[in-house]
Parts: structure tokens; sequence; C-alpha cells
């Protein structure tokens, strides 16, 4: 006779179940997940009180996984363009947002950090 109940074997990584994994897995997906929301936010908080760029702000609510956000960075950028101080302020929270996601993907700098 089979017990009603799954074995400690049938929630082992490889067995196929959506969810189920070791507890880091699950940590490390729910970090990934509030990291993208938290740049999402960014991205809107930016995008907040800028003229006629509702169809931006929908694609922005729209996107699911990290790389959308990347692929809106240049209209996002070309909305906040301008010299005023409060655009530059936004442009660099959307960069320190970006860079906490994809801290790689920027060219590297002739500048160093000491």
């Amino acid at each position: 006779m089979t017990s009603p109940y799954a074995g400690p074997r049938h929630f082992s990584p490889g067995a196929g179940l959506p969810g189920a994994g070791l507890p880091g897995d699950r940590s490390a997906r729910m970090a990934a997940r509030r990291a993208f929301v938290d740049l999402k936010l960014t991205f809107l908080h930016a995008l907040e009180g800028t003229p006629e760029i509702e169809w931006l702000c929908a694609q922005v609510r729209a996107a699911e996984e990290p790389v959308d956000l990347w692929l809106l960075r240049a209209p996002v950028f070309a909305a906040l363009a301008g010299g005023g101080p409060e655009q530059r302020q936004r442009r660099q929270r959307l960069r320190r947002g970006l860079d906490s996601i994809f801290p790689d993907l920027e060219p590297a700098s002739s500048f160093a950090a000491f």
C-alpha cells in the first residue's frame, strides 16, 4: 500500500516539481524578484511627472523580466533629457538602479576609484 504523502526524494531539485528545491534557491529567487520590483519602481519614479510619456510608463508596468527594463532604458533616458537638476538626479537614480541588477554591463571607465 502506498502512502498518500510524498517522500522527501520527491522534493529534490531534480524531481521536476516547480517551486521545489533547496531553501537557498527560494531565497535567491525572492531576492532577484525583490531587486526587479525595486528597479521597476525606480523606473516609474524617474518617469513620474514627465509629460506625454504614458505609453512608456505602460511599457515599464508591463515588464516581466529585468531584461525588459534594460531594453527600455534608452527611451527612458531620452524622456529624462535636459540639463535641469531634477532630470539629472532622476537619471543618476536610474543609473544606480540599473547598476544594481546589471553591474557588469557598463563599459570600463578610465577613472579609478580609490
